[in-house]
């Protein structure tokens, strides 16, 4: 069994001290994505995995949301952590409900395994279709594990290339369970509006079984911050489908790449993703809270 506490860490890849947002978010904003690794002396990370980061504990994450303004959030079971998702367990129990889990599991996993997880408060599965990431079941084999996600109430989270978009497309149209997309479909913003990952993600959505989230700016920009590129492919999406996309951070950015991100930053491109009060309301509160029904907030330590 490999001793995680003596692997030398990657540096981190967030901002230590992000900038205070000059945006002011509304009450009950919600971080629809993020992940929380470690301590590693407490939950080790999976053998076999791509890489180790440096520990992003559930008290770094809640400090963060503290300074941004946020009272709800998805934290989603980073691929470090493997299919044990008590780390995800454990930070969402601590916040009673006001945050929910997202998790990694094989289309085998027991019921009872799978109810306990739901009981946690984990109310999903995500499954990754990107190059850098482990390969999991193929598509079939998710739509069908959908009916047994449908009878705990869960959705399906899919992290895909851009390129596989139009390629996986048919097969989420006849999930038996809600779909969320990840980070805008991880299309290269240098593409254009026009290119034909980019329409696919948006042919997908005409499926009202489908949502998306316009994280990831920072992923799919090719010109750095403040992502000026990708900006308008998120904003593409609020306006067409307002009460279907939902936001995150992506906090603590697995495997990014230098600039490191300013979470900051990225709750001020708000501006420009969502530009009127109403359109920040159904994207950070209303649609998130339907999607996902939160617990009341409540101070967090």
């Amino acid at each position: 069994m490999e001793h995680n506490a003596g692997t030398p860490a990657d540096p981190p890849y967030w901002m230590a001290a992000p900038s205070k947002p000059k945006l002011k978010l509304p009450p009950g904003a919600c971080d629809a994505h993020v992940h929380v690794w470690g301590p590693r002396k407490r939950f080790p990370f999976a053998e076999g995995r791509r890489y180790t980061p440096s520990d992003a504990p559930k008290e770094l994450l809640f400090k963060l949301h503290e300074r941004l303004g946020i009272q709800h959030c998805v934290i989603v079971q980073p691929a470090c952590h493997g299919l044990d998702n008590s780390v995800t367990v454990d930070a969402v129990a601590a916040t009673g409900g006001a945050y929910k889990g997202v998790a990694l599991v094989p289309t085998t996993i027991a019921d009872v395994e799978l109810k306990r997880l739901a009981a946690a408060c984990l109310c999903g599965a995500r499954f990754h279709y990107m190059e850098h990431l482990a390969t999991g079941p193929g598509i079939e084999e998710v739509i069908v594990f959908g009916k047994r996600l449908a009878a705990v109430g869960w959705h399906l989270q899919i992290h895909m290339d851009g390129g596989r978009i139009a390629e996986l497309a048919p097969a989420l149209k006849r999930s038996p369970v809600p779909v969320m997309i990840d980070h805008i479909g991880r299309i290269d913003a240098s593409l254009g509006l026009e290119q034909p990952a980019f329409r696919a993600l948006l042919a997908l959505m005409q499926d009202k079984n489908v949502w998306v989230k316009v994280s990831g700016t920072d992923r799919a920009t090719r010109q750095g911050p403040p992502y000026g590129d990708a900006v308008p492919f998120a904003r593409k999406l609020v306006e067409e489908f307002g009460d279907r996309v939902v936001w995150g951070t992506d906090w603590p950015h697995p495997n990014h790449a230098p600039p490191v991100v300013d979470d900051g930053m990225l709750v001020d491109i708000l501006t420009g993703i969502a530009p009127s009060d109403a359109a920040r309301q159904a994207l950070l509160v209303d649609n998130p809270q339907r999607f996902y029904r939160f617990a009341p907030a409540r101070k967090l330590t």
